[in-house]
């Protein structure tokens, strides 16, 4: 395991917290983003990760994008952390630098698995599902709000051969948290997004953390919604009622409950007071948001199957409108998104 090199491309909060939790674990890690500040800082100062009860700095190999072109190495791993809807351009970016017997791994939110799957090949794609909480508004600083013993991954394959080398990359990556190989990576991927759906997006428009978003009149009610839309729709597409985020007592047969459930293991387990979810993060960057990949998605396919996800239209609608500048996150956008 020590002499695979790996890159991590995209090196926000969650991609430079897992990439210095490796480059501690003595494994050969570059570190590649798009922020030039945070490269040039992470050169200098390491990664420095500020956790509840834990602080660390950790020395590592940063480049910019434009330093892609330049290398003369192959990675036999890449962990893919950007945005979902820069998955395509980000595989493209990295295919050529990718070792012919190599791996890519999206460590995202969002059904990006057949879009890397369509860039790199099934052969080479591993799915992936992430649960950490974590922010960062200076270069080089990661707030990480659930340590490595409270971060969970989980990774499967599209094809029995590149799943049957899921195991491999769990070694690695377990240096950053625990890590399951699950059977279902498709489902396992539809249970995060009905939990997305259901937190980033609705908590978001409100501009507050996700805990004073929930407790907001109307808002906790709202989010079960939004992820119920989301999980029904996955069992209407085919798609099961698997355990993620280690939680092993849901009942595959009662689809409300799962939401319920995970959402609740989201305010209890992995939310500070002061968490912000990563789509308020983004918006106060002046970035846009995953709304389309998330929320957007479950309407798109709900829309497939000939019906309609009313809570998570109300929500794309409301995150469209701050994103245009015609509205500004706040807390005056839960009378919008409980609109009759």
């Amino acid at each position: 395991m020590p002499d695979l090199k790996i890159a991590v491309l995209g090196t926000g909060a969650n991609g430079a917290a897992v990439g210095a939790d490796l480059t501690r674990a003595g494994l050969d890690v570059t570190l590649i983003d798009q922020w030039p500040a945070n490269v040039e800082r992470m050169r200098v100062d390491g990664v420095r990760q500020e956790m509840p009860d834990d602080s660390t700095v950790t020395p590592v190999r940063a480049l910019h994008l434009c330093d892609v072109a330049t290398l003369r190495e192959t990675f036999d791993l890449v962990f893919v952390v950007v945005n979902a809807y820069d998955t395509r351009w980000a595989c493209e970016l990295i295919k050529p630098y990718v070792a012919p017997d190599g791996l890519v791994v999206g460590l995202q939110n969002g059904m990006t698995l057949d879009v890397m799957a369509e860039v790199m090949g099934v052969e080479r794609t591993l799915g992936s599902v992430i649960e950490i909480a974590a922010a960062m508004f200076e270069p080089g600083l990661v707030e990480r709000h659930t340590p490595v013993s409270g971060t969970w991954f989980a990774l499967g394959g599209l094809d029995p051969a590149t799943h049957a080398r899921a195991e491999q990359v769990a070694q690695a990556l377990g240096h950053a948290g625990t890590v399951a190989v699950v059977d279902d990576i498709r489902s396992a991927k539809w249970m995060k997004l009905t939990v997305n759906c259901a937190e980033l997006v609705t908590s978001a428009c409100l501009d507050l953390p996700l805990l004073q978003a929930a407790q907001t009149p109307g808002m906790h009610d709202f989010m079960l919604r939004a992820g119920k839309e989301a999980v029904r729709t996955s069992m209407d597409l085919g798609h099961r009622i698997v355990p993620v985020f280690g939680l092993e007592d849901v009942d595959p047969d009662r689809p409300d409950h799962f939401v319920e459930r995970m959402l609740d293991a989201v305010y209890t387990q992995w939310s500070l007071p002061h968490t912000l979810t990563t789509v308020l993060q983004d918006w106060r960057k002046g970035r846009h948001s995953e709304v389309d990949e998330l929320n957007g998605y479950v309407v798109q396919q709900r829309a497939r199957l000939g019906g309609d996800a009313p809570a998570n239209a109300r929500t794309v609608e409301i995150a469209h409108r701050i994103e245009s500048g015609d509205l500004k996150p706040g807390v005056e956008n839960a009378e919008l998104l409980l609109a009759p």
